[in-house]
């Protein structure tokens, strides 16, 4: 009887001890949410005040300027034959045509990882208590919806919102334009950022920026839109699928923190491996729900086959492209990413080309050979923002060595005029003249002839043949200018592009790519961006009119193309 008694009190008494624990860490976490509601209170009031404070002082300093409101009418010629009355917009494939969405009801779109908690639950907190904290990761609860810490995003894109692509427009213009999707956060999510897993892969050759957007990417789905999944770095380009060799790496804030700083790409690329069956493997394995693809117009049609190969197996993946070439000959966009990178790297080149030139006697010439495989995009923008350069040669434009029109003629010109010249030379010009070879690489691109050296040897030959001898010197920095890290525009248009395709594909939208066009961030259908890429400049436009203007050469295009 003394032994039931006794056990009786013991149980009791553990009963109580454990009651009282539980208790006083309730109320310690209650205290502490009372607390952090508090801290909310004060920041939203600080928040108001400071913003209230900027308003009067810049009221202030422009009480003379009077704001043009929304019902005032548009200062201005009303002109009658200027108009556009059909608008087509190029749609992008959306997943909820085919599958329900993910994303919790009622789910509220909010950029997360803009407020911080310091104060988290106690440590000897009981479990269940610790999912009353206001620092609990699984923010995107359903019972917990309402109450997640996240900042409501300044503007939401609606439905149709779109960018035209025509806005030059003449008297008497017809008045049809195409459209693009405009970029940004929508209201409604197809995906739940509880399960979201995302893949990136890296392919073809490097360019600057591409650190960036891998950076980028990661941070906007971890802090953005707050993913409890995983973010795989596919290593290698395609083959980094399925490759043994080449297995993935899991991408966090804390890894990729310090990548844009640097050149190339810590997922490492390579051309060709592509292999649909490996591919769409390791995707359904991996349970990934988004696949971001950086790569130019080639690697953009395997991604949109991959995109058609989950849709096919009944996957409910998003697949985004971010348009990556050095050569800027994606058509359809303002620029690709790192473009304006490599033309202030291939500066340095040209001032060494002018230095030798002027520096060698007799007759010194500087010749740069610069990335542009069937765009002289390169070519011409680094002869541009030079200023120094009197001859440049790009694919687009014919080649011609003598004659009335002649660039060796116009090259010795110049040395006799000035005591040097300095050449640029794209990759892939003058194929006129030396041929087009048949082997390709991995990627099946066309090898190029040595279009550098061909221009040293017929400088040298046509000085010698008018009595003369040339000092030249040939500078090749083809992929010095493509491994360095992005410059500041190119890394803010870097973040651009990436969070962007990350707002695409957290909505739903699959098969597409992300832009810059007419200033503004746009998606677009990959099958229509690849359609017409690579694009190549045009020869009676105004870039390679800039390019005659600075160097006086000759122009060997006819005047009616």
């Amino acid at each position: 009887m003394t032994n039931c008694c006794s056990k009786q009190e013991t149980a009791s008494g553990a009963g109580i001890i454990l009651f009282t624990a539980i208790t006083a860490s309730a109320v310690c976490v209650f205290r502490l949410q009372a607390r952090e509601a508090a801290k909310r209170e004060k920041i939203k009031n600080a928040k108001n005040a400071a913003f209230y404070k900027l308003q009067q002082n810049q009221r202030s300093s422009l009480n003379e300027i009077v704001p043009l409101s929304k019902e005032s009418s548009p200062k201005g010629t009303l002109l009658n034959d200027v108009k556009i009355d059909q608008v087509y917009l190029w749609e992008v494939e959306h997943l909820s045509k085919k599958f329900q969405s993910e994303a919790p009801e009622g789910f509220v779109n909010l950029m997360q990882g803009t407020d911080y908690n310091s104060i988290p639950a106690p440590k000897t907190a009981p479990a269940f208590l610790k999912s009353f904290s206001s620092h609990d990761d699984s923010r995107h609860s359903d019972d917990d919806e309402d109450d997640r810490v996240g900042t409501s995003y300044n503007e939401l894109i609606e439905t149709n919102e779109c960018i035209l692509a025509d806005i030059v427009r003449k008297p008497g213009m017809h008045g049809r334009t195409k459209a693009f999707i405009r970029a940004g956060p929508r209201k409604v999510l197809h995906f739940n950022p509880k399960t979201v897993n995302a893949a990136i892969v890296t392919c073809g050759g490097l360019c600057p920026g591409l650190n960036n957007v891998i950076r980028e990417i990661t941070n906007s789905l971890i802090f953005m839109y707050g993913i409890k999944g995983k973010v795989y770095g596919i290593r290698g380009g395609y083959k980094g699928f399925y490759d043994p060799a080449y297995a993935p790496i899991e991408l966090t804030p804390e890894l990729v923190e310090d990548i844009h700083h640097r050149g190339g790409t810590v997922l490492s690329s390579s051309r060709g491996g592509f292999d649909l069956e490996k591919i769409l493997g390791f995707i359904e394995r991996m349970n990934i729900k988004q696949l971001y693809v950086i790569g130019g117009d080639g690697t953009h049609r395997g991604a949109f086959r991959i995109h058609e190969g989950c849709l096919e197996k009944g996957m409910n993946v998003a697949v985004a492209g971010i348009p990556k070439t050095i050569d800027n000959d994606v058509d359809h966009i303002d620029r690709s990413f790192g473009f304006q990178s490599a033309v202030e790297a291939a500066q340095d080149a040209i001032r060494c080309a002018k230095v030798e030139a002027s520096c060698n006697l007799p007759n010194g010439v500087g010749i740069v050979k610069l990335m542009g495989r069937s765009a002289g995009f390169i070519a011409a923008f680094a002869t541009l923002g030079s200023g120094d350069v009197d001859l440049c040669l790009v694919p687009e434009v014919p080649t011609v060595l003598e004659g009335e029109i002649g660039c060796l003629p116009h090259i010795y010109k110049r040395v006799k005029q000035k005591g040097y010249a300095v050449i640029v030379v794209a990759e892939g010009a003058g194929e006129e003249i030396l041929g087009t070879s048949t082997d390709t690489d991995a990627s099946g691109n066309k090898k190029l002839p040595p279009i550098g050296q061909f221009m040293k040897k017929a400088t040298e030959k046509y000085f010698e043949k008018m009595g003369e001898t040339a000092t030249v010197k040939y500078i090749d920095p083809s992929y010095m200018i493509r491994s360095v890290p992005a410059n500041a525009a190119d890394s803010l248009y870097c973040s651009q592009l990436a969070q962007n395709a990350v707002h695409g594909a957290m909505a739903g939208f699959t098969g597409f790519s992300v832009g810059l066009c007419k200033d503004k961030m746009v998606l677009l259908p990959i099958p229509n961006l690849v359609a017409t890429s690579p694009r190549m400049m045009r020869t009676n436009g105004r870039t390679w009119e800039r390019v005659l203007a600075t160097t006086r050469q000759p122009n060997t295009v006819p005047f009616d193309v």
